[in-house]
């Protein structure tokens, strides 16, 4: 019995087309007819199978049958007089043998389940090479269109699929408007019945560090290397940066002519500030660079409770600390190290002891 569809050449298409074996969609195809004949037909066998021929796309049903003398149960049973004189001789009594069992009507039943596994099978492959494609592009940044906004959830729309930006992963008070482009840093691509659900960041350091690969050539070539990054997204930003090349300056290459680098990355990120500084493998010079722009006059190390104790000039304190302790929150966050800051005179007040004693006199 023949589909009403040219079942092969559908099943040689898709498989050209698609990548899907057509050897796995005649299985998945036969499965289904076969639920769909027990539904239809005959509730009460188990024991059938479904035979697709992949040269004409005919579709035939066989019961597994006990041969017995006479037949009592005849969806379980085969009479061995009612057999062909071929199957009489290889066959005995109690022997289960199978038996066509296509009903006269099952074509229309059997087409309209292919039809339906062949769409169901396809989604699944498109599903699936969504996945691979940005599973590959977990921890990377991709650009995509805002699409809409649920409940405080941003939705991005990316081509063939979306990515969640969750009210945690936002810069804080960015406008999330409809068609606006942005990049997104992919987090989490995990696979669902529904497709790959994929949880995107505007907030994490990893992003600002692709953008600087895609932005300074020096970074992606290797030239300038960036050893670490303290982020309060939307606010403000430091960048550690070095260079084994002595011959390049790798602040100037992260921030470019006239700070043209720089000014993109910033645009991209609600124009945070972004602070880039020189690393240096010594934790006090490292230390001094990373409270730039403010000027460090001394640096003392307490190694035991990885504390460092900065004195900056008089005029350069509140620069040093920042605005609620930004800029002393990151360089701590960017170092490794708890910073206490202090001026000049008031380090002098500590260690000068006839200093002390004239204000006591005061």
């Amino acid at each position: 019995m023949s589909m009403n569809i040219n079942l092969t050449k559908v099943l040689d298409e898709i498989e050209k087309e698609k990548g899907i074996s057509k050897d796995i969609l005649i299985e998945a195809i036969e499965s289904s007819i076969a639920s769909a004949y027990r539904k239809n037909f005959s509730s009460n066998i188990d024991d059938i199978k479904i035979d697709i021929s992949k040269d004409s796309g005919e579709v035939k049903v066989y019961t597994k049958k006990t041969i017995v003398q006479k037949v009592s149960e005849p969806l379980k049973e085969v009479s061995i007089d009612d057999l062909p004189i071929s199957d009489k001789e290889k066959y005995n009594i109690e022997d289960t043998i199978l038996v066509e069992t296509t009903p006269k009507e099952f074509g229309r039943i059997a087409a309209q389940t292919a039809k339906q596994v062949i769409v169901q099978k396809i989604r699944e492959a498109e599903r699936n090479v969504i996945y691979e494609k940005y599973i590959d592009k977990e921890r990377d940044i991709v650009t995509g269109v805002v699409q809409r906004i649920e409940h405080r959830n941003v939705i991005i729309d990316l081509g063939r699929t979306e990515a969640l930006l969750l009210p945690n992963e936002q810069i804080r008070n960015e406008e999330y408007s409809k068609g606006k482009r942005i990049k997104i840093y992919i987090l989490e691509v995990t696979k669902t019945s529904k497709g790959p659900k994929i949880l995107a960041s505007r907030t994490h350091p990893e992003l600002l560090k692709r953008l600087f690969e895609l932005e300074v050539p020096e970074i992606h070539e290797g030239l300038v290397e960036i050893k670490n990054i303290a982020r309060e997204a939307g606010k403000r930003s430091k960048v550690a940066v070095y260079s084994k090349d002595e011959r390049v300056d790798p602040i100037g290459a992260c921030i470019g002519d006239r700070g043209s680098r720089i000014k993109l990355i910033m645009q991209e990120l609600k124009d945070e500030k972004i602070d880039v500084i020189k690393w240096s493998g010594d934790e006090k010079t490292f230390i001094a660079n990373s409270l730039s722009p403010a000027k460090v006059l001394l640096v003392n190390l307490f190694e035991r409770e990885k504390t460092a104790t900065v004195i900056v000039p008089d005029q350069q304190l509140s620069l040093a600390i920042g605005k609620e302790g930004q800029n002393a929150r990151l360089a701590a966050k960017l170092t490794g190290w708890k910073i206490d800051i202090k001026s000049e005179s008031e380090h002098k007040e500590e260690n000068d002891p006839d200093s002390k004693n004239n204000l006591e006199k005061k």
